[in-house]
């Protein structure tokens, strides 16, 4: 993975013994080629219909079903983590479709009557405890470290759901989110 560019880093600023500091604006990190649909149309849950496309196109040729879920979309209060998740999306990616991708973080401002959709990401338990999980645990503890800060101990299976978005900036969305609330986080 590569370094998080500068105009990216604000976990220094954000983050304190309780964790990450929560503002009116949401981050989440994408691929490049995924930047002017969702500047017109929005986010969408379960938005990437490439990848989906290409998980239905692999499972007729090995002869299984797929059946789509729904997933909701994933922010956080970090562009920092954003970007993280933005490598992840460009990584996942890149083995299913060719092109030249790169990450990119989109700022969400909702307005305060729809603030309340976002929700401390407690699904993400599962995720933690594989191995992109640990990639990602260690990447989040390298950013407390860097900040000065403890890092924090969180027992995934007994933590309180707030812990999920104070201490490890995970949440969720589980409504589209329309176009006029989204803007590109450039240098």
């Amino acid at each position: 993975m590569s370094s998080t560019p500068s105009y990216l880093q604000d976990a220094r600023v954000l983050l304190s013994s309780d964790g990450f500091k929560t503002g009116d604006v949401w981050y989440h990190g994408t691929s490049s080629a995924l930047i002017s649909s969702i500047l017109e149309h929005g986010l969408k849950r379960s938005g990437d219909k490439a990848m989906k496309q290409a998980a239905k196109k692999t499972m007729a040729t090995i002869g299984n079903s797929y059946t789509e879920s729904i997933e909701p979309i994933f922010l956080t209060q970090s562009k920092e983590l954003a970007y993280y998740w933005a490598e992840q999306a460009v990584r996942n990616r890149s083995i299913r479709l060719e092109g030249d991708e790169s990450p990119a973080v989109v700022a969400v401002r909702l307005p305060e009557d729809l603030q309340n959709g976002v929700k401390p990401d407690v699904g993400a338990a599962s995720l933690l405890m594989v191995k992109e999980g640990e990639q990602f645990l260690a990447f989040v503890s390298g950013l407390y470290e860097a900040a000065g800060q403890p890092v924090p101990s969180i027992d995934l299976m007994k933590a309180d759901r707030l812990e999920y978005l104070n201490k490890l900036g995970m949440a969720y969305y589980n409504t589209d989110i329309d176009a006029q609330y989204i803007s590109e986080v450039t240098a």
